[in-house]
């Protein structure tokens, strides 16, 4: 039985919902944690070669900002998300600060752009949420122009990141909704196996493929962490159909198995991602 519409419906009704929404309502926080990715990934492209440039899984659009502000008008980054709450979040940004950034409400995975149009391919933590990965950039491959480049961050494994995963740990037993996480489903740990991402690139028409490991030293200002718990992740999707005593419980709870993060007015992690690089042949 074929269960990737189902699999596609069900992203699609997540980052609609509840959970774009709350990534609308957490853009600065999330900005500010997530910095220092945006810095390695512009670290790594040849600005200079740029012109045209696909931002995957855009969320509320800081990375399609930066490059378009590194780009000014001698080219145009357009970034794609699923979400439309993020993505009208993306584009008043992009108003705001009369930027030149363009925005497209869309799975990528089968939208149709078009073809060998971009000369750079990249994403922050956007490309693990796909269905069908390998027809996913397969599309992509499509896009990008012959010789184009790809470049991507994606998380490693979960137990290599055990900030992301502390508050689900400490709330199960309180929480007896909470998703239990699939491996093999879309989703944060799904570029976890280098040996997947290597196959999932090869057999979508990908070649001179680089995956590197990247430790990356995280912080957020201590006050942020109870709304970073209490609206992100399973346990903040969770969370807002809870009841008063069961929310102030698990707050409590997971607050506290926090605890080994926090240095003083600061809350300090690691991040084990994964960097990842290749090139388009052309398209088929």
């Amino acid at each position: 039985m074929n269960t990737k519409p189902q699999a596609d419906d069900a992203q699609a009704a997540l980052w609609n919902g509840s959970a774009g929404r709350a990534w609308v309502d957490a853009q600065a926080m999330l900005d500010r944690l997530f910095q220092p990715f945006q810095d390695l990934l512009l670290e790594t492209i040849p600005f200079a070669a740029a012109r045209q440039v696909l931002d995957i899984g855009c969320g509320t659009g800081a990375i399609t900002l930066a490059v378009s502000q590194r780009l000014g008008e001698r080219g145009r980054c357009v970034g794609v998300d699923i979400s439309e709450p993020m993505i009208a979040a993306a584009r008043a940004r992009a108003e705001r600060q009369r930027a030149s950034a363009h925005y497209v409400a869309a799975d990528a995975q089968t939208h149709a752009f078009a073809p060998q149009s971009f000369d750079l391919v990249l994403s922050r933590f956007g490309v693990m949420f796909f269905s069908d990965p390998v027809a996913a950039f397969a599309n992509l491959r499509r896009a990008a122009k012959p010789g184009a480049e790809l470049r991507l961050i994606a998380w490693r494994a979960a137990a290599e990141n055990p900030f992301m995963t502390t508050a689900e740990r400490a709330a199960a037993p309180l929480l007896t909704d909470l998703p239990i996480r699939q491996p093999d489903a879309p989703g944060q740990f799904a570029f976890a196996e280098r040996r997947k991402v290597q196959a999932i690139l090869q057999d979508s028409g990908w070649s001179e493929i680089d995956i590197r490991p990247i430790d990356v030293p995280c912080s957020l200002p201590e006050p942020d962490l109870i709304p970073y718990l209490s609206r992100l992740g399973p346990v903040g999707l969770s969370l807002q159909t809870a009841d008063d005593a069961t929310r102030e419980r698990v707050i409590d709870t997971v607050r506290a198995a926090f605890e080994p993060f926090v240095h003083g007015a600061e809350v300090r992690f690691t991040a084990a991602c994964w960097m990842i690089g290749a090139r388009s042949g052309g398209a088929s």
